[in-house]
Order: C-alpha cells, then sequence, then structure tokens
C-alpha cells in the first residue's frame, strides 16, 4: 500500500504541528506562563524533571537522577503541588531515591 504524495504531505505537517505544540508547552514556563504554574519539589521521578535543579548540579530537563528528589522540580497548575504526597513548592535538602526497575522514569 502506497501513500499519496497528498496524504504523505498531510502526515509530515501535522507530525511538524504536533511537535512545535509540544516544544511550545515545555517552553511556556520559561516565556512567562508562571503565573498559572508552580515549581513543584519532591515529586519528580528520575529523568523527567523541569530545567535546572536548586542545587545547580545540573541544568537540563531530563536530568534528574533520583525520584522524589527535593531540589528537582517539575512545573504544575498552580494548587496541584500541595495536593501531591511530597510535593512543596519551595526546594528542599530531601534526598530521593534511586529508581527501583533500573530504568530512569
Amino acid at each position: 500500500m502506497s501513500l499519496s504524495r497528498n496524504a504523505l504531505n498531510t502526515l509530515i505537517a501535522g507530525a511538524f504541528a504536533v511537535s512545535l505544540a509540544g516544544a511550545a508547552g515545555s517552553a511556556a514556563f520559561a516565556q512567562g506562563d508562571a503565573a498559572a504554574k508552580d515549581k513543584c519539589y519532591g515529586v519528580v521521578k528520575a529523568g523527567h524533571n523541569d530545567c535546572a535543579d536548586a542545587a545547580k548540579t545540573h541544568s537540563c530537563a531530563g536530568h534528574a537522577a533520583l525520584n522524589g528528589d527535593g531540589g528537582d522540580f517539575v512545573a504544575l497548575p498552580k494548587g496541584v503541588c500541595e495536593k501531591l504526597v511530597g510535593g512543596t513548592v519551595e526546594p528542599s535538602d530531601k534526598q530521593g531515591s534511586q529508581p527501583t526497575d533500573g530504568k530512569e522514569g
């Protein structure tokens, strides 16, 4: 089964649009959408953090080495963080735990 040129172009355009939407969403916190978000510390799974950690040991998203580390955050809608077990809007010295299955995330 071969795709027509029009169908192929539509698929490529759709994939491009989805990737742009994802990039815009992840950049929204840094670009001023912070009014609708909180930095939530202590609930991040290893490898799933947003931006740098509080101790400045890494500066990139996705570099959290431990589950639930108090220095790594994820951006969540305002008011959600406090409802999560271990969640706080301020960084803490709480040490996280190694992922148990040998995989990050």
